[in-house]
C-alpha cells in the first residue's frame, strides 16, 4: 500500500473518532494495568464486569495484597486463565511496591519484567496511560493491517514495526486504537462488514464482499 492511501485511511478513521481509546474501564494507570493483564484471551465486557467489582474494594498494590490471592482468583474466575492471571496480578504488586514505590513505571522494560506483562501488555500501558506513539497489536491489528494490506507482517513484531514505521507522525499517537476498533467492529474476522467500512475502497482485500 502506498503512503497516500495510508495517510487517507488515517485521516478517514480520525474524522469518524477524533478521540479514540481504550474500552477498558479504568480510572488510575494501576487499574490500567490490571485490566489490561486480565484481558489477555477474554473481551473488554468480560473484563469491565470483574473490575467494576474488584476496583470497588481493591485498587491498589497494597489492598490487592490484603485482598489475598485466594479472595482474587474467586473474584476473577469468570474470565478465562483467572488462577494464572490472578498470581501474575499478586505477583505484579508485590513488585510494584519493592521496586517501584508502588507506582506503575512509564519504563518499557521495567513494565514487562512485572509477571502477565509482554510486550503488547506495556505497548497498551505506554500508549492508554501515558501518550507513547505505541501500537500494542492484537487479533484485530494483525488481522486489519494484513488484509488490508496497511502493514503486512507474519507475526506481531513484523506488523508492530511496520506499522511504527509507515505510519505519518500525526496518526501515531492513536493508530492502535483506531485500527482496533475498526477490526472490532467493522473488519471482523469471519464477516467483515465491508457495507458499511469507511476505507472500502482503499482497501487492498482481495476477498471484500462488496
Amino acid at each position: 500500500m502506498n503512503r497516500n492511501n495510508r495517510t487517507l485511511i488515517f485521516k478517514r478513521l480520525a474524522e469518524q473518532n477524533p478521540n479514540p481509546t481504550t474500552e477498558l474501564i479504568y480510572e488510575s494507570t494501576f487499574e490500567l494495568l490490571i485490566a489490561v493483564i486480565l484481558s489477555a484471551q477474554a473481551t473488554d465486557t468480560s473484563v469491565n464486569k470483574v473490575t467494576r467489582r474488584l476496583f470497588k474494594i481493591a485498587n491498589t498494590p497494597d489492598s490487592i495484597l490484603k485482598l489475598g490471592l485466594n479472595s482474587l482468583t474467586e473474584k476473577i474466575k469468570s474470565i478465562g486463565l483467572y488462577r494464572n492471571k490472578a498470581k501474575n496480578v499478586i505477583s505484579t504488586c508485590h513488585l510494584l511496591i519493592a521496586e517501584y514505590h508502588g507506582e506503575v513505571p512509564r519504563d518499557r522494560l521495567a513494565l514487562q519484567s512485572l509477571p502477565g506483562v509482554g510486550r503488547k501488555t506495556a505497548n497498551v500501558v505506554l500508549n492508554t496511560a501515558f501518550g507513547d506513539p505505541t501500537i500494542a497489536v492484537d487479533t484485530h491489528i494483525f488481522r486489519v493491517s494484513n488484509r488490508t494490506k496497511l502493514a503486512r507482517g507474519k507475526n506481531v513484531d513484523e506488523v508492530e514495526q511496520r506499522l511504527l514505521k509507515n505510519t505519518p507522525k500525526q496518526f501515531l499517537r492513536n493508530a492502535h486504537h483506531w485500527i482496533l476498533l475498526h477490526g472490532r467492529y467493522v473488519c471482523k474476522a469471519r464477516k467483515p462488514d465491508c457495507e458499511s467500512c469507511i476505507i472500502l475502497d482503499l482497501c487492498e482485500y482481495k476477498g471484500k464482499l462488496i
